[in-house]
């Protein structure tokens, strides 16, 4: 009771946050907040708003700016927008479609399925947080690449471009750009979005939904679920644990201090590289293999592997500095916490935790794995992302007395990744006329001032792909190249 009393404290601005109708042990490890910036408490800067006054739309009132702009941001939406501040924070979706190209009837079919689901018209109020999409037709003008002598090279290239390439800041816009590129009798359909409006689970539904159409039998047309609830009921829900989580900060801060740090040369220059490759059925089914027998999970292997990558590369390390681990930051989806299905709710649900190790030489894959499988399963079991979700909301406070050029470097200075990983299944959520034809799925996330490498992981029937994104102010493309051959001889190894 006790407990209870006091998380009623922290419910009363967190509920503001809801939108209306809606491990230890020989090692130490730190796995949690991202550090992002964002806001349970105040939707904007208590200087900025006023109780009657207009909102930004001009409407007077805050119900008013309800029933404008139904949808409320979550927190890490929120971050985002204020990553794309210093520069464009999208994501790159592409995938293969087993059919002749028609441009113009690819066209409709995605004017169709966005004006059909309802996904047009957004419109974005930053001064409070909101956002609605107003819907009406949906007009797309197709990007055609050429796949050149190398198409895959050429495909990395349409993928860089678009994800440096930036969307209008707030206002009345347009958040998706649409690229086809014709390979033999097939061709990619790409589509790139500006981060803060979809996790990676409703760009795959929406591509389907499209591909669908294109093929003739679209499923029945209904609008989705476009304002979901924010994360704020998460606490209400999970206090102890919430509560708990609360006493792991201090040892985060420590796992920090003893993590190596990112060199920039220029913390400013946001630009993303992006390359990708592919692993075959055997080597795939191998490393599954391998989680299976080790007792790990998929992601829990990619994070180890991601964590020798980076001792491969880089300079030998004294062990008996403050500073000689390593860590990785992996992206979370809460859909499944929120009990909200991907193919009813458009939407974004991401967190984060990270995970920290000294990765001592000699160390083997198998036992590294182990040793992230005990972090994560504490980190599933107790919930730490309800205390991501808090160092967020504290970190924004904090940043409102920082100036730019602080908040720049924050992330590097005080929340030190080497790399991140992001997975998904698109088998798990692909269906329809091509269900059975497992399409081979590219994606490229941007990498943010959290890390300078974020690797996307795609698996798709028997397939996987890896789409790796890095910041060239920080990484240099040889070092990602042996980075990449490193993670291919150990998975090489368990064949």
């Amino acid at each position: 009771m006790r407990q209870a009393r006091s998380f009623h404290r922290f419910r009363a601005p967190l509920s503001r946050d809801s939108a209306p109708g809606e491990g230890p042990g020989a090692w130490r490890e730190a796995s949690d907040a991202t550090g992002a910036r964002g806001n349970f408490f105040r939707a904007v800067p208590e200087k900025n708003r006023s109780r009657g006054g207009p909102d930004a739309s001009g409407a007077s009132g805050r119900g008013l700016s309800r029933k404008r702009f139904p949808g409320r941001l979550n927190l890490f939406q929120a971050t985002m927008l204020e990553w794309r501040d210093q520069h464009p924070y999208n994501a790159v979706h592409a995938v293969r479609i087993a059919r002749p190209l028609d441009a113009a009837a690819l066209a409709r079919a995605i004017d169709a399925e966005l004006s059909g689901s309802g996904l047009t018209g957004l419109e974005l109020d930053r001064t409070r947080g909101r956002y609605a999409w107003r819907g009406g037709p949906a007009a797309t003008v197709l990007e055609t690449v050429e796949p050149g002598a190398d198409w895959q090279a050429s495909l990395a290239q349409a993928f860089e471009r678009h994800l440096n390439a930036p969307f209008a800041r707030e206002g009345r816009l347009d958040p998706f750009r649409f690229f086809v590129m014709p390979v033999g009798a097939d061709f990619f359909l790409g589509l790139a979005y500006d981060h803060f409006v979809a996790g990676g689970d409703s760009i795959i539904v929406l591509l389907n939904a499209i591909a669908d159409r294109y093929a003739g039998t679209p499923a029945a047309a209904a609008p989705l679920r476009l304002y979901p609830r924010t994360h704020a009921r998460l606490f209400a829900r999970h206090p102890i644990r919430f509560l708990r989580g609360l006493a792991r900060l201090p040892g985060l801060a420590a796992s920090c201090r003893r993590t190596l740090r990112q060199r920039y040369r220029a913390i400013g220059d946001g630009h993303n590289a992006f390359m990708f490759f592919t692993l075959d059925a055997a080597r795939y089914a191998a490393l599954r293999r391998a989680a299976r027998d080790w007792g790990v999970t998929f992601n829990d292997t990619l994070i180890a592997l991601l964590l020798l990558a980076q001792d491969a590369v880089l300079p030998e390390r004294d062990m008996r500095k403050r500073r000689h681990e390593l860590a990785v930051a992996s992206i979370v989806n809460l859909r499944r916490e929120h009990g909200d299905d991907a193919r009813a709710t458009f939407g974004q649900f991401l967190s984060s935790f990270r995970v920290s190790h000294p990765v001592p030489r000699g160390i083997t894959l198998r036992e590294l794995a182990s040793d992230v499988h005990r972090a994560t399963a504490r980190i599933k079991r107790e919930k730490l992302y309800l205390t991501t979700l808090f160092a967020m909301a504290a970190d924004r406070m904090l940043g409102r007395f920082q100036t730019p050029e602080q908040r720049i470097g924050v992330y590097a200075k005080n929340y030190p990744v080497g790399a991140g990983v992001s997975s998904i299944n698109v088998g798990a959520l692909w269906r329809g006329v091509d269900a059975g034809a497992a399409p081979l799925y590219v994606r490229g996330v941007p990498t943010g001032p959290l890390s300078p490498l974020v690797v996307a992981v795609t698996t798709s029937g028997d397939a996987l792909c890896a789409g790796i994104s890095y910041r060239t102010a920080a990484i240099e493309r040889d070092v990602v190249d042996r980075m990449q051959a490193d993670i291919r001889k150990r998975i090489d190894s368990l064949a």
